[in-house]
């Protein structure tokens, strides 16, 4: 008589993996085509073979528990792995590419994203990118809504940002350090200088990325948060302060890498201080980045590169 297994199947992962990102049992079930009964059946035998809770049900769907973050980065690896090899050895075709990104408003994250989906393989994906808020882009890693965030810290935020990270089971890995620029107009007159100062901005309204109601100094997206503006306005897009750029003259400090096919009426010019950002990724301590995570990183770090800012790492 055969051994019976007491083993996790490949259904179960995927069944997993679609009940993570609908919130819901019934949701995925709906989607997979598979009855409600048999997708809450299922879900419950995986609990019992790991043998840890990994669902937390409510009325109003479901959410992981700590244990069911850490096994969902495990679930898509064996995943993505299990189609790699089917790919490989049984000629069908790529899987469909899943990926996630969170990220602050860094024109360099957009083109690297456009990049990776311009040489992704796969006849099918799923990508999103979400340039969102400080607190936020943690809360969409810490539940796995996206794969990894780019953010940045200093001196400043340092302590605050890593502490919050740690207590949310993140990892914040550095990619690059750039020296503050202001964004502004191409007929703002100070373009044309080399260099400006804080006293060159005293009279232009600062332009900064509203924060909500975790608005904070340190979750600000912009160095030198802490200065008193006399104009000061908050937008929620990128798209709005390129055009307050504009239209009003304003400015916004940065890393200075902007890319002139996205964002042709905007230059960046050096910011005469003694800061400087550090930008990287972050991402579960306990979960390696799939493929397709990685791939956009390595993108990230081509784009920056090609601006001769020096890599870390």
């Amino acid at each position: 008589m055969a051994r019976q297994t007491s083993g996790i199947t490949l259904q179960q992962l995927h069944y997993f993996i679609e009940v993570a990102a609908e919130g819901s049992i019934t949701a995925a079930a709906d989607l997979l085509f598979v009855a409600q009964p048999t997708m809450s059946s299922a879900m419950k035998d995986l609990e019992t073979r790991v043998g840890r809770s990994l669902l937390l049900r409510s009325a109003r769907g479901v959410t992981l528990t700590t244990d069911g973050t850490e096994f969902l980065g495990y679930a898509r690896q064996v995943v993505e792995q299990a189609a790699l090899l089917e790919q490989r050895y049984l000629g069908r075709p790529p899987s469909r590419r899943l990926l996630g990104v969170s990220a602050q408003h860094y024109s360099f994250a957009v083109d690297a994203f456009v990049q990776m989906v311009k040489t992704s393989e796969a006849a099918e994906y799923e990508f999103s990118l979400r340039e969102t808020r400080t607190w936020d882009i943690i809360e969409d890693v810490r539940t796995l809504r996206s794969e990894l965030g780019i953010l940045y810290r200093n001196d400043f935020n340092r302590n605050v940002i890593d502490k919050l990270l740690r207590d949310s089971g993140l990892v914040f890995h550095p990619l690059f350090v750039a020296e503050p620029h202001i964004f502004i107009s191409r007929k703002n007159p100070l373009a044309s200088q080399d260099r400006a100062t804080l006293a060159d901005l005293a009279d232009l309204p600062r332009l900064t990325f509203d924060q909500g109601t975790n608005n904070s100094f340190y979750f600000a997206e912009e160095i030198l948060s802490t200065l008193s503006s006399k104009r000061e306005i908050r937008v929620s897009d990128r798209a709005t302060i390129f055009n307050l750029m504009i239209g009003l003259n304003g400015y916004t400090i940065s890393t200075g890498i902007i890319s002139d096919d996205l964002d042709p009426e905007i230059v960046a010019v050096p910011l005469d201080v003694d800061e400087h950002i550090e930008i990287g990724w972050i991402g579960h301590s306990a979960i390696p980045l799939t493929d397709q995570g990685q791939r956009y990183l390595a993108e990230v770090r081509a784009v920056v590169a090609g601006f001769g800012v020096a890599l870390l790492g």
